[in-house]
């Protein structure tokens, strides 16, 4: 058995943005592989849509590569990104709900009702939320945005966001207990 030491070690993020900085496509593309999966899954949680996840996705990494000369060559890339791609995420939903557009806030968290073999996948009880319901749960409570931050991304008050956030956890606490009652009938 041959144990050969390789000849460098793997290169460090701010070595990497160092190496992008300079045009270095490599060193991009090691950074986009480093990270695309967590900005994907984020994405595909807030939108609910893989297609638009992608573009998310896509459109992330193109505003890396454009504001490269802006990140701190010390401080971590991901919550940036993360950051970036939630922000696009909210940006498609208020273009496709734009303010005083609801009819009430109680539509927004509507009644589409997956199968009861899926309650107890946490993932599809997500998916069970309309999209801003979701991407304000999400945020909030995964993300750890605050009502304030919420309000501003979203052109609205705290207030709204705190209320649709309630709207939404009771929503989900609804759905675990009326799946779990369909369950013991069985």
């Amino acid at each position: 058995m041959d144990a050969r030491v390789p000849d460098h070690a793997p290169a460090t993020e701010a070595q990497l943005l160092r190496q992008a900085r300079r045009g270095d496509q490599a060193a991009f593309e090691s950074l986009y592989h480093d990270h695309a999966r967590a900005v994907h899954a984020l994405a595909l949680r807030l939108t609910g849509n893989a297609a638009e996840s992608e573009d998310i996705v896509q459109e992330t990494f193109l505003r890396m590569f454009g504001f490269l000369s802006g990140l701190r060559e010390n401080t971590p890339l991901r919550p940036w990104l993360k950051r970036v791609a939630a922000n696009l995420a909210i940006d498609r939903l208020r273009r496709q709900h734009p303010a005083g557009k609801e009819a009430d806030l109680a539509a927004l968290v509507d009644e589409t009702q997956l199968s009861p073999a899926d309650a107890v996948d946490a993932d599809a009880l997500l998916r069970r939320l309309p999209p801003l319901a979701r991407t304000v749960l999400w945020l909030h409570e995964m993300e750890g945005w605050s009502h304030e931050y919420l309000a501003r991304r979203f052109g609205r008050t705290p207030s709204w966001s705190k209320s649709l956030l309630s709207r939404s956890l009771a929503r989900m606490r609804h759905e675990l207990e009326s799946d779990g009652d369909a369950s013991d009938d069985r």
